[in-house]
């Protein structure tokens, strides 16, 4: 990987699409880009900052960070010393921009940031970088709440975490409550409460909501939470064995068991604590496993001395890039969202560790450590997340293989030209024509891309009408809105949106439906495929059907037949739910939402005043004026809304 300082004389650019020094082709617009990048290059500043190098379209194909802004974009400039997927790049650069910043650390900041944000395709990507989950204990309320929580921090209160999954969090606020009755329901229902719930029953709360609790014992009870999550679990367990042997030697043997209860609570959290290193406290372990062009991090996180669990990610870059820069490359987008813990071990020494450090601490408002272990328990840390890092790493190529070979079988069943890389499959949902959507998800080498779904709302304006319960229509106007977006977007298929392949739920009806909008807006050159349930809708017997070709089916055993199967259904769940999802807002949407001028003040006063939506729309206009807050040309206007047919 090039560094600020790897500035090298100008070399002669060989002519296009003459071989390399090791016998590779050139590619044919190099000379165009290196001749843009030198004209650039003399109005550049030496100061630190971003820069962007750009295609035709406007995509973003590099993200890069720069000490001197000028010496390092001339380093793209000699193609002698260019790999060839930076002489790939630098044939695609038609633009570059650039961000003057007033440090390298806010350089490394932004980079990592808008490679997150634009996903260049020549940086290192980390694609799978969903928030991971924490707990909370808020501290807006008299009672605070025990909650699982994602995102970022916007409430008042203490987050600890992060832990692998939702699962960990779940299960570890449902022994947190158990063991120090707290409440885990939201402000609203602990507000309507007029008799303790469940939870109260079953010993989990200690029911604040009816005061059953004081405010001063229940802060205590936070308190111990808070103590135990931060790492005192050994003091907080001891205590609780000092109660329990207490309670047992005066005979309250009900009390005595509630203690202990709450110690195998406790002891149920720490089950999974494999990972014990004296004075580890706040800590991630990440270290990376990599075979060719794929790379795996495994990551553990430890917070107050405890295993919160770990998690893989899998990465794609060129195959001759080191474990450094992969690991630079992670640390940046893996943090940009996140909180640094005050130390980080890493299996190999990533590149500019102390300007990463510097930059991460920045970001943290705390001191943070990067350090490659080389000896002492810390080594056996790394070691061990490296043997879970190449163990996840093997599963995953063997997945991706399979993934593979299932692609290119579907390649000939269907005809195609190639290994489709980007499979898009369509589906509708609705009932009787009410609360319709259709759904759009993708499928790949790497199988799901659950960031590249899509959901459409169907809509019956002027553009698109639709007949109530058309499921043909509804299709037609999926493919409609999905490739007008395409062809207005990226016309010359720059980019990786484009399908190779589009599968259909439906039969002959769907597949005539979607040809002859794809051949209305000139996209005729996509593979169609409409699949069909067979004989009394059995699963395994489904049809195909292709334009210009005989419908036909698979054998039932086919492994092309069983993945087809899975895409389907796949299609079929994320268009149900985004279905159930947009049926259940609606209802839960009160008359009130759409009366223009009416705000969240005034419907709480309506609704205190009347004590429902429905009797506040049959109320008289004398009625209306009544309530407070509500002027008379308000209570006109809401008048006139109701009995003019909106309710």
């Amino acid at each position: 990987m090039m560094t600020d300082e790897t500035i090298q004389t100008d070399s002669a650019v060989r002519p296009a699409g003459t071989p390399a020094s090791g016998g590779e082709i050139l590619p044919p617009d190099l000379g165009r880009g290196l001749a843009y990048l030198k004209a650039e290059v003399k109005t550049l500043t030496g100061d630190p900052g971003v820069y962007r190098m750009l295609n035709g379209v406007g995509d973003a194909l590099y993200v890069g960070k720069a000490r001197n802004l000028a010496r390092r974009v001339t380093s793209y400039t000699q193609p002698n010393r260019l790999s060839n997927r930076l002489m790939r790049m630098v044939s695609e650069t038609e633009r570059l921009e650039v961000i003057v910043t007033n440090s390298e650390i806010e350089a490394l900041l932004l980079e990592s940031n808008l490679i997150k944000k634009l996903k260049p395709r020549y940086n290192i990507l980390l694609r799978d970088d969903k928030s991971l989950p924490q707990i909370l204990i808020t501290a807006d309320h008299a009672f605070g709440q025990l909650t699982k929580h994602r995102g970022r921090k916007t409430r008042k209160g203490d987050y600890f975490g992060p832990f692998a999954s939702a699962g960990a969090v779940n299960r570890t606020v449902a022994d947190l409550a158990r063991a120090f009755m707290l409440r885990t329901c939201s402000d609203s229902v602990f507000s309507a409460r007029t008799r303790p719930c469940l939870q109260y029953q079953i010993k989990r709360c200690s029911g604040p909501c009816v005061g059953l609790v004081s405010e001063t014992d229940y802060a205590g009870q936070l308190d111990q939470a808070r103590r135990f999550l931060s790492g005192e679990s050994a003091t907080i367990q001891r205590d609780y064995a000092v109660q329990m042997h207490d309670a047992a030697d005066k005979l309250e043997f009900e009390t005595a068991a509630i203690w202990r209860n709450r110690i195998r609570a406790l002891s149920g959290i720490q089950a999974s604590q494999d990972i014990n290193v004296p004075n580890l406290k706040d800590a991630d372990i990440i270290a990376v496993a990599r075979s060719g062009e794929r790379s795996c991090i495994q990551t553990f996180f430890i917070r107050g001395g405890s295993n919160y669990g770990n998690r893989p990610y899998f990465l794609s870059h060129n195959a001759d890039t080191s474990d450094a820069a992969v690991l630079t490359a992670f640390l940046g987008q893996f943090y940009d969202d996140k909180e640094p813990p005050a130390e980080i071990l890493v299996s190999a020494e990533p590149e500019e560790k102390g300007l990463l450090a510097e930059a991460l601490a920045s970001r943290a408002g705390h001191a943070v450590k990067i350090s490659h272990p080389q000896r002492g328990a810390r080594t056996k840390l790394t070691a061990m997340a490296l043997h879970n890092a190449e163990e996840a790493l093997a599963r995953h190529l063997a997945d991706t293989g399979s993934q593979r070979r299932l692609l290119t079988e579907l390649a000939e069943l269907f005809g195609l030209d190639g290994m489709p890389d980007r499979i898009e499959v369509y589906d509708n949902s609705h009932i009787q024509g009410r609360h319709a959507v259709g759904g759009m998800i993708v499928s790949g080498p790497e199988g799901f891309n659950k960031a590249a779904y899509r959901k459409f709302n169907i809509r019956d304006d002027g553009t698109h009408a639709v007949t109530q319960g058309d499921d043909f229509a509804m299709m037609r106007q999926v493919i409609h809105r999905r490739f007008e977006r395409a062809l207005k977007e990226d016309p010359d298929r720059n980019g990786d949106s484009w399908p190779d392949l589009l599968l259909i739920d439906g039969g002959k009806g769907q597949l005539s439906s979607v040809t002859e909008v794809m051949d209305d807006l000139g996209v005729g050159d996509i593979a169609i495929v409409a699949i069909s349930k067979g004989p009394d809708r059995n699963a395994g017997r489904e049809q195909f059907h292709m334009r210009g070709r005989d419908s036909f089916t698979l054998p039932p055993q086919a492994s092309a037949m069983h993945f087809l199967q899975r895409l389907r259904d796949e299609a079929h769940r994320y268009a149900i739910g985004t279905h159930r999802a947009k049926r259940q807002k609606s209802e839960l949407t009160s008359p009130l939402d759409g009366v223009p001028g009416i705000g969240p003040k005034r419907k709480k006063a309506l609704l205190a005043h009347f004590g429902s939506a429905r009797a506040v729309s049959a109320a008289g206009l004398a009625d209306l004026e009544a309530v407070d807050g509500i002027s008379k040309t308000v209570a006109k206007q809401l008048y006139d809304w109701f009995y003019s047919g909106h309710s």
